[in-house]
């Protein structure tokens, strides 16, 4: 088992155990922040059993109907992960105002603050370990879990930060006004984790860093005259590179494809633990300019 896969697994069980105490005491309680990490809680189960099954479909080799694979199922896990967070962060926001207007009042609070430290712990553990696997193993699945959990520690805190202020001061309104800061922090968390998704399913460019450093690279190398059609994008933990490199005319074409390899080589250097497919057009002369031209009559034509 990959250990993206046992990432997911660990969620899953995490949630399922904040589930059960958190609903439960938050029934009990009447707390609206309690409930609402509850409900937060089981969409987290939803999602991560949702993302094992993500990063099993990604992890599946290309085929002659994939032919470069599934890796982009794990963007759209992403989008509807964040979708799913949005919709709990605008859950919790009606629960926090319609707890203000009608005053609910709230009971066993020790029990709360109990449950609430023992979520924080929990959650802390949980994202530490993610990070460690969103690092290793560069899953954007991992890395929006990640933040998503990242999310649940500062909303836990927050909650046991308001719970001890109501026991103290015994001014309830509080419970309401953590939800609704709550709500809307999850919301433009959500925000970030959809954003990225969509860039990858519209095949956005990989980081401006590593553009750059690509195009250097490609100067660094003496046997090319220059270079053009730069396009590079991202699927899952695949990074995609397509380039055409301009040479003398008369060089040799093992020369060019020596020269091709050392690219190529130094690229994946870039980020070594990731995968790549690396696309090199070896032309004679820059063509560049005739090939615009085709397309730019081609398109009048159409």
């Amino acid at each position: 088992m990959t250990l993206q896969k046992k990432a997911t697994i660990v969620s899953s069980a995490t949630a399922t155990i904040l589930i059960v105490i958190k609903l439960f005491i938050g029934l009990l309680s009447g707390s609206v922040a309690v409930l609402a990490s509850a409900i937060d809680s089981v969409l987290d189960l939803i999602v991560s059993a949702f993302n094992y099954f993500a990063i099993t479909k990604a992890e599946q080799p290309a085929n002659k109907k994939f032919n470069y694979g599934k890796g982009k199922i794990e963007a759209l896990a992403a989008v509807i992960e964040g979708t799913v967070i949005t919709v709990s962060g605008l859950f919790i926001f009606y629960s926090a105002i319609k707890k203000a207007l009608f005053h609910e009042p709230l009971e066993r609070l020790s029990e709360s603050i109990l449950v609430m430290l023992i979520s924080l712990g929990l959650t802390i553990a949980l994202v530490i370990f993610l990070n460690y696997v969103a690092k290793k193993t560069r899953s954007m699945v991992v890395k929006s879990d990640a933040l998503h959990y990242k999310t649940d520690v500062l909303s836990n805190g927050a909650i046991l930060v308001s719970l001890v202020l109501i026991q103290v001061t015994g001014f309830e309104l509080i419970d309401s006004i953590m939800g609704v800061i709550i709500s809307i922090y999850i919301i433009h968390s959500a925000y970030e984790i959809i954003r990225d998704g969509v860039y990858i399913l519209l095949d956005a460019s990989l980081d401006e860093e590593i553009v750059e450093s690509i195009k250097n690279i490609i100067l660094e190398e003496k046997e090319l005259s220059d270079f053009h059609y730069l396009k590079t994008r991202k699927s899952a933990n695949t990074n995609f590179v397509d380039v055409h490199l301009v040479f003398s005319p008369g060089i040799s074409l093992m020369r060019a494809h020596h020269a091709g390899d050392r690219i190529e080589e130094k690229i994946k250097a870039l980020i070594p633990e990731g995968e790549w497919v690396i696309n090199a057009h070896l032309d004679p002369y820059d063509d560049s300019e005739i090939n615009d031209m085709r397309q730019q009559v081609k398109g009048e034509m159409d």
